[in-house]
């Protein structure tokens, strides 16, 4: 009920700002759930947090040999993140995951969830341990997944791809990822930073908003 916004500052060429407006201490809502049904089962994953954020550009990676394009069309428009607890245990309850969260979102009417259109974006973060084993490993995030199906491939193409580097006696760097779904890879974009690496603070020019419900 008492909102409050804060600036994470960090260096990315789609953040022209080099910060951008968040909720750190103080989200909208913390600590959910949301069951689905698969295979006859129903599966429970924990929402960590809800917060609204200003959007960052886009990057345009085409067939380019040395360079990317930024798109600012986009930036500081707000969204809404959904944060959730690593409870997902292959890439098809991903995707159960998304289409029940997909339903509910449309129920409630606050988007139309066009993943085409960019209305809905999934990031997804992967992890692999060994059976039995009770400490997540390394994990990278995956970005530029624009289809349900996409998440799922690619999480399957970036699971096989972490048990090759374990396997030949590397390891995993925690990075962001970019799915190529002409190619069906996942290859690095940059290192992936801690919440602690963005130095949060109160962001001085949008004040906590007090939420009064009638």
């Amino acid at each position: 009920r008492f909102p409050k916004f804060n600036r994470n500052t960090h260096f990315s060429p789609d953040l022209p700002k080099a910060y951008q407006i968040s909720q750190y201490e103080l989200p909208l809502a913390v600590s959910g759930y949301l069951e689905f049904e698969l295979n006859g089962e129903t599966k429970r994953v924990g929402i960590t947090r809800v917060h609204i954020e200003e959007d960052a550009g886009k990057l345009v990676h085409g067939d380019f040999a040395d360079y990317s394009l930024a798109d600012y069309n986009r930036t500081g428009v707000p969204l809404i993140e959904i944060v959730s607890e690593p409870d997902l245990r292959a890439p098809e309850e991903a995707k159960a995951y998304l289409d029940k969260l997909k339903s509910v979102i449309q129920y409630t009417g606050i988007s139309d969830v066009k993943m085409e259109e960019g209305s809905l974006r999934c990031d997804a973060n992967v992890s692999i341990m060994p059976a039995g084993s009770k400490e997540l490993g390394t994990r990278s995030e995956i970005k530029n997944m624009n289809s349900f199906k996409a998440v799922q491939r690619g999480l399957v193409c970036e699971v096989e791809r972490q048990k090759e580097v374990l396997e030949a006696g590397g390891m995993v760097v925690q990075e962001t990822r970019r799915w190529d779904e002409h190619k069906g890879i996942t290859y690095s974009m940059r290192s992936k930073a801690e919440a602690h690496d963005y130095r949060y603070f109160p962001d001085p020019d949008v004040v906590p908003i007090i939420v009064v419900h009638d």
